[in-house]
């Protein structure tokens, strides 16, 4: 994908998980008076561009990241998406460099790039290896430069972005979130987001474009981001002589800012969303306000699962609560947000909550929660150096959006924030006469459509993509394969009960990372009629251990600072001073949860209401057609959850269902960070090494599946304007088999790429019919499906799904060209490395391979094997295992036409 705006983000019931605000706080109820130190170099060239260049380690890894400040502030008046089309047009070539040949330089470098528009700024990013720096910053060098004067991208590309439009307009929290814009900034640049509508794509020229570029695209106006593993000096010379000849420009004049009065407003609107959900929105301050630090503490707080909000959730009045606060440089919007299944209401939440915030209000806030929302944020910082792009993400945030000197700006204002700021602030801006208040009521699908034809006549050529030349600066960036190498070395043990341990010391921040996974398949292993037991025990975790309640066991974690989440899938970042009390919390919620028998009550009610929207959401209703068009019947793949089943659950089903499912030898956990590899095991040793399981481990593993019959079936949704659409077929294929490794290479020729891609290449790029498109095997031990999903207008599905099977066929039927396999390799080559430059990829990675029974360092051994396929292994396999007229379809939205 090309693009990211800025929007209200969307909410999940996975609520114990995603909802989970652990502040972070030390046993001493006190900051950390630093963390660890950062090697940056920061200049500003002749020309006005500020580089800052920031030293990481964690992989042989850089990222570039180029902030231009300019969004949709700057559009001209009745072209909100000028900003945002520019960012698009960026990726169609510019002189010296067309786009195929773009496509390709960043489809050798591992095709890890990307842009986003917002209200202030435009950003592109790479991430390569880090002896290919020079590319991605003679590729921005060149974008800097100009864009391509040809009409008829822009036409091309105008089809695609509109599609984007559709896309997002197809999101009822996004049009709530576009209608919430107008209604607090209306007569500002902030009324509108950087997304652009149709009409005003349909005015646009390529001239408009281009004038638009070349009046904000300039060096004065630009900062530069580089975070890696790179030498900052020869980092800088590098940018000096790429960037240093462009020339720089007198800016335009910037728009004002003034803010009118927020009316009060409801508004109403219907979502898809399984659940509903009310808000209580206020207009709070900028990046730029002196009150920014006390109103993000202010956010935090709201947010504690130890506030009155979150309250809401265990008393059984709402499936999630929250405080979120996005911010802009000039203002910001904070909401308090609560979810009601469906029929449940709505009115009546939404009044409890805004009691709850005027009780808080009136009675100011703990001071103890603030030192401990003080600390989440210091300590966050810390833990974005875990990432090389998240850290380059966080400087260019600080600096090119929020006009700080360093993301350490932003950390000294927390410091200094008291309980008597956070309570001021909360009286200033909490302002109910001038707050907007919306719910969000669930709608319900009408019956999905089935039939075994697509409709499809249209006859559309797919086509190979052509021999493209490099400029002479890239050619060596694509003659030669790199060696399939890895730079990480963990050290594994099995505890005595089977338990598995990998560590891998690492000292790119003052953290420690524990990520544990039980291996499990609720579908497989849920008893007959008791469907929902695992998601009432997921929910439980949250209510502490047997030792320590909800409230002091989330005391306990703020005490040492930790962010902590138990379950199927167990996590724990914490300071290396509090590991260890860390690990024991972390190993007596895992271990001895408390399952508290009221509390399962009052989620089960929770559970039941929410599974019956649920049922009847287009997303579950799409999702739930494709797994029965390509499964037999009473595969254990179409096992639904449903109020009956959950309403007959009692606190031992789910207690014996953790007994059963919950063992050590079924049990992974990884460790990252600043710690000491004997002293790490001894320590798992103490607290793990007591778990014991009994009996034959548990069968995880679907059946075989059979080949799919063709299908189409179509899931009204009214609240989209453009139709989703999902093509699939099962394959008796297994990850043991070494086809496995020639599919993933052809894929890897189909999509992954971008324009370099055949996918994109035809249906975006050439045909301007989607947004995106995507080709993916899902392969396990004992079967796997293909996918292709893309994004559409009513009468563009057949079309696009045509493009898409002549393409299945033609990898079927001809050798893909040699370009086009060493562009694959090169691909999954750069990926090894790539793949290793966040703490979070590395343990995920190794998580996922144990569960497949696979070698730690299966990527090595996989780019071996890559190295070695051929054009005929490629087409061998796709005519093997791939069945393109058997592809069942499921498309959500408008009717097809």
């Amino acid at each position: 994908m090309i693009s990211k705006i800025t929007r209200l983000k969307s909410f999940s019931l996975a609520l114990p998980q995603t909802l989970r605000l652990t502040v972070l706080a030390t046993l001493a109820i006190a900051l950390p008076a630093s963390l660890g130190a950062q090697e940056v170099l920061r200049d500003t060239l002749g020309n006005g561009l500020q580089v800052i260049i920031v030293r990481n380690t964690l992989a042989p890894v850089v990222t570039t990241m180029v902030n231009y400040r300019v969004g949709s502030d700057e559009c001209p008046p009745g072209f909100p998406g000028s900003a945002h089309a520019t960012e698009h047009m960026m990726f169609r070539g510019s002189p010296g460099m067309s786009a195929d040949q773009l496509a390709a330089i960043s489809a050798a470098m591992g095709g890890d790039d990307n842009a986003d528009t917002q209200q202030a700024v435009t950003q592109y990013f790479f991430t390569t290896t880090a002896d290919n720096l020079a590319a991605p910053l003679r590729i921005e060098a060149t974008r800097m430069r100009d864009l391509l004067p040809d009409a008829k991208l822009w036409e091309k590309e105008r089809g695609a972005i509109e599609q984007e439009v559709a896309q997002d307009l197809s999101n009822p929290t996004y049009v709530f979130y576009t209608q919430l814009l107008t209604a607090m900034f209306k007569g500002s640049p902030y009324e509108h987001d950087a997304l652009g509508s149709r009409p005003s794509f349909d005015k646009t020229t390529d001239a408009d474009l281009r004038a638009f570029h070349n009046a904000w695209y300039v060096p004065n106006n630009a900062i530069l981001v580089i975070v890696g593993d790179a030498e900052p000096a020869k980092a800088l010379a590098l940018v000096k002589d790429i960037f240093g000849g462009i020339p720089a420009k007198k800016l335009p004049e910037r728009p004002a800012f003034n803010f009118s009065e927020v009316k009060p407003d409801t508004l109403k609107l219907n979502t898809d969303l399984p659940y509903g959900l009310t808000a209580i929105t206020f207009r709070l301050p900028g990046a730029d306000s002196p009150d920014f630090a006390a109103a993000q503490i202010l956010s935090d707080v709201l947010s504690s699962e130890r506030g009155k909000l979150y309250d809401l959730v265990p008393q059984g009045k709402a499936l999630f609560a929250e405080f979120s606060y996005d911010t802009l440089p000039k203002s910001g919007i904070g909401y308090a947000i609560a979810g009601f299944p469906a029929g449940a209401d709505s009115t009546n939440q939404l009044e409890t909550v805004k009691g709850i915030l005027k009780d808080v209000i009136a009675s100011g806030f703990d001071a103890d929660l603030v030192e401990a929302a003080k600390r989440h944020e210091i300590i966050s910082a810390e833990l974005a150096k875990n990432s090389v792009d998240g850290l380059a993400s966080a400087w260019s945030g600080a600096v090119a959006i929020e006009g700080r000197n360093s993301p350490d700006d932003d950390i000294n204002a927390f410091r200094k924030v008291t309980v008597e700021d956070v309570n001021a602030v909360a009286k200033k801006y909490l302002d109910f006469d001038h707050a907007i208040s919306a719910i969000l009521s669930p709608q319900e699908s009408d019956k999905p459509i089935s039939s075994k034809s697509f409709g499809g006549a249209e006859n559309f050529t797919a086509s190979k993509s052509t021999n493209v030349k490099l400029p002479s600066w890239a050619k060596t960036l694509a003659d030669k394969l790199p060696a399939a190498t890895s730079t990480l070395s963990p050290f594994t043990t099995n505890l005595a009960n089977g338990l598995k341990l990998i560590i891998q010391p690492e000292s790119v921040s003052d953290t420690v990372s524990v990520f544990g996974k039980v291996k499990n398949n609720p579908k497989v292993q849920v008893p007959d009629g008791k469907e929902g037991v695992d998601d009432a025990l997921d929910k439980l975790f949250s209510y502490g251990s047997k030792s320590l309640d909800r409230l002091a066991f989330q005391k306990a974690l703020d005490d040492i600072g930790a962010n902590e989440a138990a379950g199927a899938d167990f996590s724990l970042q914490v300071l290396p001073e509090h590991f260890e009390r860390g690990l024991q919390l972390l190993a007596d919620n895992e271990l001895s949860p408390a399952l508290p028998e009221n509390d399962f009550k009052i989620i089960q009610g929770q559970l039941a209401a929410s599974v019956a929207g649920e049922l009847k959401s287009p997303d579950h209703i799409s999702s739930h057609a494709l797994t029965l068009a390509l499964f037999p019947k009473n595969d254990p793949s179409q096992r639904e959850t449903t109020p009956a089943t959950v309403k007959t659950l009692t606190i031992d089903d789910v207690t014996n269902y953790y007994s059963a499912v919950f063992r050590p030898d079924m049990t992974t956990i990884v460790i990252i960070g600043k710690v000491d590899t004997d002293a790490t095991v001894a320590l798992v040793e103490k607290y793990f090494g007591g778990w014991s399981a009994s009996g034959d481990k548990p069968n995880t593993l679907f059946p075989a599946a059979p080949d799919n019959a063709v299908s189409v079936t179509h899931v009204p949704d009214a609240s989209r304007v453009q139709d989703k659409v999902t093509l699939g077929e099962t394959m008796s294929l297994t990850r043991t088999n070494p086809d496995y490794y020639a599919l993933q290479l052809g894929n890897h020729v189909l999509g992954g790429g971008f324009y370099a891609t055949r996918l994109y290449h035809d249906l975006r790029q050439n045909g301007g019919l989607v947004y995106f498109v995507s080709s993916s095997f899902t392969v396990g031990l004992t079967r796997g499906i293909y996918q292709s999903a893309y994004a559409c207008d009513p009468p563009n599905v057949a079309k696009a799904r045509t493009l898409i099977v002549n393409d299945l066929k033609q990898m079927q039927a001809e050798n893909v060209t040699e370009r086009e396999l060493h562009q694959a390799k090169l691909m999954l080559l750069r990926d090894i490395p790539l793949s290793e430059a966040s703490v979070d990829s590395i343990a995920n990675g190794w998580l996922g391979r144990v569960v497949l029974g696979l070698p730690l360092d299966e990527p090595v051994v996989a780019g071996k094997i890559y190295t070695k396929l051929t054009a005929d292994d490629v087409k061998a396999a796709f005519a093997k295992w791939l069945r393109p007229a058997d592809l069942v379809q499921v498309t959500q939205g408008p009717e097809p036409h």
